[in-house]
């Protein structure tokens, strides 16, 4: 038999067998009891992640869905938008808004940097930029590996009439994010990543500020129609308003539950932790990481590879000699880039284990930059 893969990427990841156990079990009528109750019990625990009071609504789609419907229920055609790009998924936001018909306005940062809020301030108070209706910002960017400062935008945003419309799919559940004490607007996220469930379920909420605008948005919309979701949650014989991914949606409740049991400041602390050991074995090989350390992310850590090695053969190599699967450089960083997730269902052994089939693979492309075993014994010391 295949041995199982053991998935250290920015998504998906690890499902705990908890969740998978949930998964299997026989289907369930949504108009039931049964599921109305666990679907009440994923809406408040999907609340206490989000650090919300308003609705989370549970959308079946990937996150990407999720960011098209935060677009479509925001905005009226001719918006003018400011769209904040530090990667590959900062592209993507800006792109859904420009299919919408929006007027995107775009700071794009090169990649490996980090957006700067006093730079978005000056945008927004520009002569161009008074009317700016909203701002599309990634909080953790997947394809480089860094973390946006959302604390510091939101306190831009906040107290204006301008949106703040935050991509949290790689961040949710693993690095803080408070929606109502830090003036977030809109935050949309999906399962397959921190919140250790298989992909297929995408999420959003929405702040008073955001239903407001909703009331005054034009953008069609029928299946993304947040007012459907959030009016189906509200009348326990209709939600979710359409056919849910039952097992999922069941499963994710799950899911949730084992991280409110681990306290979300542990799983906070968690991800830190166990980024800085990753640092800390890249350090020790010899290697450079794309971000500077103050904005590396604490769930995928990016890594420049050596010189005169093809990357791309080691990434193969450690999946098909050794199952651990990374990923690697997307776009202009293809063949460029190492990405190793540690995000959501993880453990030390599990870094430790990526790590081994790294040197290995590094091994036998020929670099000779570190001594076997230097890159677990430093990460042994960090964690």
């Amino acid at each position: 038999m295949p041995n199982e893969k053991l998935l250290m990427t920015p998504g998906p990841t690890m499902i705990p067998v908890r969740v998978l156990e949930t998964m299997r079990r026989q289907i369930i009528h949504h108009r039931t009891a049964d599921f109305i109750a666990g679907f009440d019990e994923l809406c408040e625990n999907l609340k206490a992640v989000f650090c919300t009071k308003s609705t989370v609504m549970t959308l079946m789609s990937s996150g990407t869905g999720a960011m098209e419907a935060s677009v479509a229920n925001m905005f009226s055609p001719g918006d003018k938008v400011l769209a904040v790009s530090v990667g590959a998924f900062g592209d993507r936001y800006a792109e859904i808004a420009s299919k919408y018909g929006l007027d995107v306005q775009k700071i794009s940062v090169p990649w490996g940097g980090v957006a700067d809020p006093e730079q978005i301030r000056a945008a927004l108070e520009s002569s161009e930029g008074r009317d700016i209706k909203g701002v599309l910002v990634t909080h953790n960017e997947t394809s480089t590996g860094v973390t946006n400062d959302i604390r510091a935008i939101a306190s831009v945003t906040r107290g204006t009439d301008t949106l703040l419309l935050v991509d949290a799919i790689s961040s949710m559940g693993a690095i803080e994010l408070r929606m109502d004490d830090w003036g977030v607007d809109v935050v949309v996220t999906g399962s397959q990543k921190a919140l250790m469930n298989a992909p297929g379920l995408a999420f959003a909420a929405v702040s008073e500020k955001g239903w407001a605008a909703y009331e005054k948005a034009r953008l069609p919309k029928f299946y993304w129609d947040f007012k459907k979701y959030r009016d189906g949650i509200a009348k326990l014989s209709e939600n979710p308003p359409y056919t849910p991914a039952i097992s999922l949606v069941l499963a994710q409740n799950e899911a949730l539950k084992m991280l409110m049991e681990e306290g979300l400041e542990n799983v906070y602390a968690r991800h830190r932790k166990f980024a800085l050991a990753a640092q800390a074995g890249v350090d020790a090989l010899g290697l450079s990481l794309l971000p500077s350390r103050e904005h590396s992310s604490n769930v995928i850590t990016a890594v420049l590879p050596p010189d005169g090695v093809a990357i791309g053969d080691v990434i193969k190599d450690m999946n098909v000699s050794y199952d651990v699967m990374v990923v690697g450089g997307q776009k202009s960083l293809k063949g460029k880039l190492l990405r190793i997730g540690h995000c959501g269902h993880f453990s030390r052994f599990d870094l430790l284990r990526a790590f081994a089939a790294l040197e290995l693979s590094l091994a036998k492309a020929g670099y000779k930059g570190a001594e076997p075993g230097a890159s677990l014994a430093a990460i042994q010391r960090s964690c």
